[in-house]
């Protein structure tokens, strides 16, 4: 028997995946193979892709550089990339990676077979406990993010897409906002988001609340779901202005009491009374079968794949990750200069692999509270008393004679163990240019 997701929403799964044609030869730094477009923005596609390694479907956004600096949009894009490097929940689409080229930024995200919700709802309402199912996903997603001091701003059902599981995925953080962009009155003061889903307080131009604002579009989002339009709209834009600024909407009559009085409390036109996210998470409408989403938070970088890469000392970096180690091609600025830390280094060595590996564990092993765990091929983890991650540490080959040894750590302390104790004991081991390497004559 098909479930009520499936019966409400219709095999859009199945039919997304029917559609992945066979891909072209098109390959993206010897990483993915592109296929079909899947959308297109005002300066960048969406194009499914398939990891060479793996075989798993992708989404990646091109961005062409070109038009972002011209537009004036670099601090935007920059934005987004920390933003969505910080988030790892299982109703947040993921940023796998970013990938760059002397015209184009790549941003390697999740494939949500589904699609938009915006399409399953445009087909007719949901019944009322699909619709709280839907809500529960969207706020625990939205709380996470507060939590850390991300503010979507632009929350619609176009930005909110479905897996192969029917389960919500938010995606879209091109217009969010961190704490560090709220001035000194406590507010944020930029104006967007999307007309029919804005907040009140953002029309009167007086600064407002990132997580209030959030709350109000989840609101039009509920109410979009179980009415199956919008509760403020209008063919003239500045009528439906008027109506969000008086919050005049009318509930279907299908409504139940309980909803009403719910939608209400989110739709509240006065952003110091209206609902809060801890508020929804204890009101008897939301609670109801409300089951926590309960996940284990992962590192900010793949630790798995990067402990995982076997034989990476023995395979030599191809033209496109030595340009992304120059200053020109490098990333880590793009990501740091919205505020989020460096958690990675790399540096050359002439020594043989083993060598580097040996001294990392001969350092390691003089520190009080610090073990290492050899990992697959030419890698090791480096963890602390609990067997937490600290840092991880891989050898990949440059040229015949240098190596690359890159390093990766997951959070502040991890960064103050590998900077503070273990690096400035590793000196010995770093190339300096000019210097000769084995088979230098």
């Amino acid at each position: 028997m098909p479930s009520e997701i499936e019966q409400c929403i219709g095999g859009a799964a199945s039919a997304a995946a029917a559609e992945e044609v066979v891909l072209p030869a098109v390959n993206l730094m010897g990483k993915y193979e592109m296929g079909r477009l899947l959308g297109r923005g005002a300066f960048a596609k969406v194009y499914y892709a398939r990891n060479v390694r793996t075989g798993q479907g992708v989404a990646i956004k091109a961005v062409s550089k070109q038009k972002v600096v011209k537009g004036g949009f670099m601090a935007h894009v920059k934005r987004e990339v920390a933003i969505m490097r910080r988030l790892r929940h299982p109703n947040i689409v993921r940023l796998f990676e970013v990938l760059a080229t002397r015209t184009k930024i790549y941003f390697v995200m999740e494939f949500a077979k589904g699609g938009e919700l915006f399409a399953k709802v445009a087909k007719g309402r949901f019944s009322e406990d699909l619709c709280r199912r839907y809500f529960q996903q969207l706020v625990s997603a939205v709380g996470y993010c507060h939590s850390r001091g991300v503010f979507h701003r632009d929350l619609k059902p176009e930005n909110l897409l479905l897996d192969e599981n029917w389960g919500l995925r938010v995606s879209d953080f091109g217009l969010s906002a961190v704490r560090d962009q709220v001035r000194a009155d406590g507010l944020l003061h930029t104006l967007c988001g999307t007309p029919a889903y804005v907040a009140p307080e953002i029309l009167a131009k007086r600064g407002y609340d990132g997580a209030r604002v959030d709350v109000w579009s989840c609101g039009v989002i509920l109410f979009v779901l179980n009415a199956g339009y919008l509760p403020f709209n209008d063919p003239n834009l500045m009528v439906m202005y008027r109506k969000i600024y008086k919050g005049e909407f009318r509930c279907p009559k299908w409504t139940s009491p309980e909803l009403r009085r719910f939608l209400s409390r989110l739709l509240d036109t006065n952003p110091e009374t209206r609902i809060t996210v801890d508020e929804i998470l204890s009101d008897p409408w939301f609670r109801k079968e409300y089951k926590e989403i309960k996940f284990t938070e992962e590192d900010d970088f793949d630790a798995k794949d990067f402990l995982e890469d076997g034989n990476s000392a023995n395979k030599y970096l191809n033209a496109f990750d030595i340009i992304s180690f120059s200053s020109g091609f490098d990333l880590s600025g793009l990501i740091c200069d919205s505020g989020e830390p460096v958690r990675s280094e790399r540096f050359a060595s002439a020594e043989a692999p083993e060598r580097v590996l040996e001294r990392v564990e001969q350092v390691a092993a003089g520190e009080e509270g610090v073990s290492v765990a050899r990992g697959k091929g030419h890698v090791l983890r480096v963890e602390g008393r609990s067997g937490e991650l600290v840092a991880a540490v891989r050898v990949r080959r440059l040229t015949a004679d240098l190596l690359v040894v890159e390093v990766k750590w997951g959070d502040v302390s991890g960064r103050g163990i590998w900077k503070d104790k273990l690096r400035p004991q590793l000196d010995d081991l770093v190339y300096q240019p000019g210097e000769p390497v084995s088979g230098d004559s």
